[in-house]
């Protein structure tokens, strides 16, 4: 997406001032995460040809462990998107630098530690997730060889979230479009051409991390190195202040482990009901992903805009800045439910062959088609919550979400079965829009 088309496309979508600022962040962001599910159904896609589950599973399970590893680490796009946005807001330029400096070194100690105990990583993911013996030997292929990306994976979390706090969504945009063609060319080859089947993914993803962290340092030192040089010879703002950095991202840290456990337990569900509810879930869960890419690109506009204007001490701003983004997202829902409603079992058809995966999917789409509606709110308010880091109220919101969720699993699984965790997701969504929008009517009175 070039200049000219993301002017254009502003200009025939946002008459309002706000309405532009935010599209200005959120195009950019809807294009660079649209690219991530774009890309997990290419992966599920070519393993999905192979004749067999047992390879989406492994992709699946494989896939869900390294999220859930990476996103007990989301404080390091999360807190540097807040913080970094609320500095520049305040003009402080030396704080903006040293939040780069920080996330990127606390990003290369945690993926150190993640090398070093990949083995035991491994086997506690085997215990929690218990594949089946058909999916275990290719699960260990794919983990073996994406655990070497830890380092860029978490080194690009950093940066991402530094450039959407400088009020930059367009060079995360190239970063993860030039990331994401990489990991198809070079999967698609190594499957088709040269013959590999989950290892053949695994290389193609790796190949890909690598790329897009080396991408995103060298354009962050073009666009900002001048800042980052001079801030440096001052000698302030770069160092000390570690401990600080995990203060304030303590609550995005146990927020973060409440939605893995979630996620990580979804997964598990499927996989002891079997290779075929399992692979349904996985292909389901691609809607879900899709959904929440899209949504996630007016979250990282609200991120940017509500910390700059927290920052300023702007609330009036701020507070038109939230209006407009759930404006957005009233239209995005309705738009998604009904192209779900209409669309769903040809999206099914399009991403498998299995005829058992294919009959089975059909009776659980109509979860899919309620997911949007229950989750906006959820969505829409992380961003909020994250640029005027008000964590406290995501982390008690995640929590109680996540009971209600582990409660509603245990009522209903043994009658309704995978309905039941279907049903017990759907209402895991709900609570954490609900419980925000109720904290955050808290905090604008006293804010009058």
């Amino acid at each position: 997406m070039n200049s000219f088309v993301l002017r254009s496309l502003i200009r025939t979508f946002a008459p309002m001032k706000i309405d532009r600022d935010i599209l200005k962040i959120a195009l950019p962001s809807i294009v660079s995460n649209i690219t991530v599910p774009l890309l997990g159904l290419m992966d599920v896609t070519i393993v999905g040809h192979l004749g067999a589950a047992s390879y989406i599973g492994a992709i699946a399970i494989g896939s869900m462990v390294f999220n859930v590893m990476y996103w007990l680490f989301g404080f390091l796009r999360m807190g540097s998107s807040g913080l970094t946005s609320q500095a520049l807001g305040r003009r402080d330029l030396h704080g903006v630098v040293g939040l780069l400096f920080r996330a990127e070194r606390v990003a290369m100690l945690i993926a150190l530690a993640i090398l070093l105990l990949g083995w035991p990583l491994r086997w506690i993911a085997d215990m929690v997730m218990n594949p089946s013996a058909d999916v275990l030997p290719l699960f260990h292929t794919y983990y073996n060889i994406c655990i070497w990306g830890a380092p860029a994976s978490l080194g690009l979390y950093s940066l991402s979230g530094w450039f959407i706090g400088m009020q930059n969504s367009r060079t995360p945009m190239v970063v993860a479009i030039t990331q994401n063609v990489v990991n198809m060319v070079v999967s698609l080859f190594l499957v088709v051409v040269c013959g590999m089947k989950v290892e053949g993914v695994a290389l193609g993803t790796l190949i890909a991390q690598w790329c897009g962290f080396l991408m995103a340092a060298a354009l962050c030192w073009k666009y900002y190195g001048k800042l980052i040089r001079r801030r440096l010879s001052l000698r302030r703002g770069v160092g000390g202040e570690t401990a600080s950095f995990f203060r304030v991202n303590r609550d995005i840290f146990l927020r973060t482990l409440c939605l893995s456990s979630v996620m990580l337990f979804f997964t598990s569900a499927g996989s002891r009901s079997g290779d075929v509810v399992l692979a349904v879930n996985t292909l389901l869960m691609e809607f879900y992903l899709m959904f929440s890419y899209i949504m996630d690109g007016f979250a990282f506009a609200g991120e940017a805009l509500s910390g700059r204007h927290k920052g300023a001490g702007n609330t009036v701003a701020l507070l038109q800045v939230v209006r407009r983004i759930f404006r957005w997202g009233v239209w995005l829902t309705a738009a998604f439910t009904v192209v779900y409603l209409v669309g769903g079992q040809l999206f099914v058809r399009l991403l498998t062959d299995n005829p058992a995966v294919r009959l089975s999917s059909l009776t659980y789409l109509p979860w899919i088609v309620v997911m949007p509606a229950a989750g906006v709110c959820a969505f829409l308010w992380d961003g909020v919550f994250i640029g005027m880091t008000l964590t406290r109220g995501m982390l008690v919101s995640s929590f109680v979400a996540t009971v209600f969720f582990f409660l509603f699993y245990l009522l209903l699984f043994p009658a309704w079965g995978n309905h039941g965790l279907w049903l017990a997701f759907t209402v895991y969504l709900l609570m954490r829009g609900v419980i925000q929008s109720v904290w955050f009517r808290r905090w604008y009175p006293a804010r009058q």
